[in-house]
C-alpha cells in the first residue's frame, strides 16, 4: 500500500535551486517517488511511498522557511502511482504568467467542503471550475461554467473576455486540490470583483469529507499520478491515461479504432502528424522492451 500526499503551500524561498539538492536525496532515501516543484512563491508537489517516508518528507518541507503550517491531502493507492522522484525549480509552482499576482497578500474566502453544497446553490453565486478542459471534461459540480481552457495560464485572458457575464455576482471558484485557486482568487480581486470564494483544499478535500448521497459532484477527478482519477471517498476511478496526448479516457476507449496504446487517443488523433505517430510508436516500443527486459531479469 503506498500513501499518497498531494500538497502545496505559499511562502517566500530566497534560494530555492538551493533547496532542491537535499530534499532530492532525502526523498530517495525515504523511498518516495513523485514531483514536487520549488519556485520563490513555495512548494507544489504529489509524492507517493511508505507512510512513514511521507511523514518524514512533510516534516522537512515543514522546517522549510514560513512552511509550518503546510497541510496535505492524504490517500492511498495498492499499486505503484509514480515511477521515479523528481524535484524541480520553476519560476511559479503553478503557472499563470501574472507577476503581480500574489496569493501571500490576500485570497478569496475559504469554504469548507461541507458548506460548498449551500454555498453554490445560490443564484447570486457564479461557479467558476478553474481546471483545463481535459480535467473538466471527465468530471465537475453541477451547474459550474467550465472556461475551456487549455492551460491555466489562459484563465486570465478568459476571464477579460467573459467578466461582464459575471456583474453582480459572487464567484465560487474551485480546483484540484486548491493551489490554482489561490491565485485566480488573488487575481479577481485585483480585478475589483468584491465577493470571492473557493472550495478549501479543493476537489479532493469534498470527495474526501461529503458523503455520496449529499454530493453535486458528478463524475471523476483528474490526478496527476498512475491512478489518472479519483472518486467519491478517493476511490481509483476507472480511466486510463493515453500516453500520446496525456489525456484521461474509459477501458472503452481503447476499443476505439483511433487508440494505439502509446501512440493515440480519439482525443488526439487528429492532432498529431504521421511522423509524431512514427516518433511515439519508437518510444512505446522501448518502453515495452524495457518492461520485457526487467521482467526477465525479475524472473
Amino acid at each position: 500500500m503506498y500513501t499518497i500526499a498531494a500538497l502545496y503551500h505559499f511562502s517566500r524561498f530566497d534560494e530555492p535551486d538551493a533547496l532542491q539538492p537535499a530534499l532530492l536525496d532525502l526523498c530517495v532515501a525515504q523511498g518516495v517517488q513523485g514531483t514536487l516543484l520549488l519556485a520563490h512563491e513555495g512548494v507544489n508537489g504529489t509524492i507517493a511511498g511508505p507512510q512513514a517516508g511521507i511523514e518524514t518528507v512533510i516534516a522537512n518541507l515543514r522546517a522549510l522557511p514560513g512552511c509550518a503550517d503546510l497541510e496535505w491531502k492524504m490517500s492511498t493507492s495498492n499499486n505503484r502511482p509514480f515511477g521515479k522522484m523528481k524535484v524541480k525549480v520553476k519560476s511559479e509552482i503553478v503557472t499563470m504568467g501574472q507577476p503581480d499576482v500574489d496569493p501571500l497578500s490576500r485570497v478569496g474566502n475559504y469554504v469548507e467542503p461541507r458548506d460548498w453544497n449551500a454555498l453554490i446553490a445560490s443564484p447570486d453565486v457564479a461557479v467558476i471550475d478553474t481546471r483545463n478542459d481535459y480535467e473538466v471534461a471527465i468530471g465537475t459540480f453541477d451547474g459550474a461554467i467550465d472556461p475551456e481552457t487549455e492551460s491555466f495560464r489562459a484563465f486570465p485572458a478568459w476571464w477579460e473576455a467573459n467578466k461582464h457575464r459575471f456583474h453582480n455576482k459572487k464567484v465560487a471558484m474551485f480546483c484540484t486540490g486548491g493551489i490554482r485557486c489561490e491565485k485566480s482568487t488573488n487575481y479577481l480581486l485585483g480585478q475589483g470583483v468584491e465577493d470571492v470564494f473557493h472550495l478549501k483544499g479543493g476537489i479532493l478535500k469534498y470527495l474526501e469529507e461529503v458523503p455520496q448521497d449529499q454530493s453535486t459532484w458528478q463524475g471523476d477527478c483528474f490526478v496527476f499520478d498512475n491512478r489518472v482519477s479519483v472518486g467519491h471517498g478517493l476511490v481509483e476511478g476507472p480511466h486510463e491515461l493515453c500516453h500520446g496526448c496525456r489525456r484521461p479516457i474509459l477501458p472503452s476507449d481503447t476499443k476505439r479504432p483511433e487508440f494505439e496504446a502509446g501512440v493515440s487517443c480519439h482525443n488526439c488523433f487528429d492532432e498529431t502528424s504521421d511522423w509524431d505517430k512514427d516518433r511515439f510508436r519508437e518510444r512505446q516500443k522501448q518502453i515495452t522492451l524495457t518492461k520485457a527486459r526487467k521482467h526477465a531479469q525479475s524472473g
